[in-house]
């Protein structure tokens, strides 16, 4: 009878709810080509060894991540990196994620709210690079190779290895000093190389793209496919560790076209900057939509402890750490594909090498 009386007592606590049901397993992916989807299909989790026969293991995290589990490469760094382990957003070979909104045409009203973030954790050991792989196309692909552009943003990398092509100059973007690489295996390879290593990243895609653009290695009529966050190992990689990851859009204009009315975009270039400022000249602000503007706003956040001294050709306040910018009576209206902009000088303290980043448009 004690027994009847507890088996009675636990399915009264069931009944309730007290007892929560497993949680879904994460699975450990060891096949070439393996992956998974996670978040109700919101991201791909991949294991994707193209490049060696050599095992490779990761560990999915349902909440958004991974981490290599195995790895057992030995490729040349004078050739091509093992594989690429990634999470991801968009579509990669015909498996696409679900709410993305993508394939996005760069020129269309939602592409300029495009965000993403990421965490990763990095071994002592190992020859590999930490970075973003964001695919561009000239037409809505969602299978098979993509012919535009492929822009990639290294956060860290660990040995002797190099990006694709050559280097073609620095720049100030999202808040760091990057090196700038370019080639062409078929498609231009853009990328983007941390002069000192991070271990996360939070930023709008139209932040890097915008800087493609300016140099002629990409166009606005070409589509953003997908946007996946991993790892290239050459040697080793075991302990490599994406802890968190995320994609959001906020803007709507899907797959199908072009730029919606009244949309906009703010790029900005750092003309110069010393010890304890910087000047940053011009923020661009680009009508992208179909129809005239009348009057944009533009927001960005200003990093901790830096202070706007002036500004010129907008108005603009700031309030908890955004600062909101707005145009002027003779800048204000914007027909289709119309430009003009505004610059600011700034003090920071001294010896920070921060410049404000995220800058968005409406």
């Amino acid at each position: 009878m004690r027994h009847a009386h507890i088996y009675l007592i636990i399915g009264a606590l069931l009944s309730l709810g007290l007892f929560a049901s497993p949680a879904k397993a994460a699975p450990v992916i060891c096949e070439k080509y393996g992956s998974t989807s996670i978040q109700n299909g919101r991201y791909v989790v991949m294991n994707n060894v193209w490049g060696a026969s050599t095992a490779q293991c990761i560990d999915v995290n349902q909440s958004g991540g991974f981490t290599v589990t195995q790895s057992a490469h030995n490729n040349s760094t004078s050739g091509a990196p093992a594989g690429y382990p990634a999470i991801y957003a968009g579509c990669h070979y015909g498996n696409c994620t679900s709410g993305s909104n993508l394939p996005m045409r760069a020129n269309s009203s939602g592409f300029a709210a495009l965000r993403s973030s990421v965490s990763m954790s990095y071994p002592g050991s190992g020859t590999y690079n930490a970075s973003y792989d964001l695919w561009f196309d000239p037409t809505p692909r969602t299978d098979g190779q993509n012919t535009g552009a492929e822009l990639m943003i290294w956060l860290n990398r660990q040995g002797s290895i190099q990006p694709i092509g050559s280097r073609v100059g620095t720049v100030n973007l999202a808040g760091s000093t990057w090196e700038v690489w370019f080639g062409n295996t078929g498609w231009n390879v853009i990328s983007y190389v941390r002069t000192s290593p991070a271990t996360s990243l939070d930023f709008t895609i139209d932040t890097f793209f915008s800087d493609v653009v300016n140099r002629g290695y990409g166009q606005r009529s070409w589509y953003l496919t997908s946007v996946q966050a991993g790892f290239e190992p050459w040697i080793g990689g075991a302990g490599l560790s994406v802890n968190s990851f995320s994609f959001t859009n906020t803007g709507g204009g899907g797959g199908g076209g072009g730029g919606g009315n009244g949309s906009c975009t703010a790029a900005a270039t750092t003309q110069g900057s010393w010890n304890n400022g910087y000047v940053v000249q011009p923020v661009t602000v680009t009508n992208r939509g179909t129809s005239a503007l009348n009057g944009w706003t533009v927001t960005f956040p200003l990093p901790s402890g830096h202070t706007i001294t002036g500004m010129w050709n907008a108005d603009y306040s700031v309030s908890g750490g955004t600062v909101t910018v707005r145009s002027l009576s003779h800048n204000g209206g914007l027909a289709p594909g119309a430009a003009t902009s505004f610059g600011f000088q700034a003090s920071r303290p001294n010896g920070n090498t921060q410049v404000p980043s995220g800058y968005t448009c409406a």
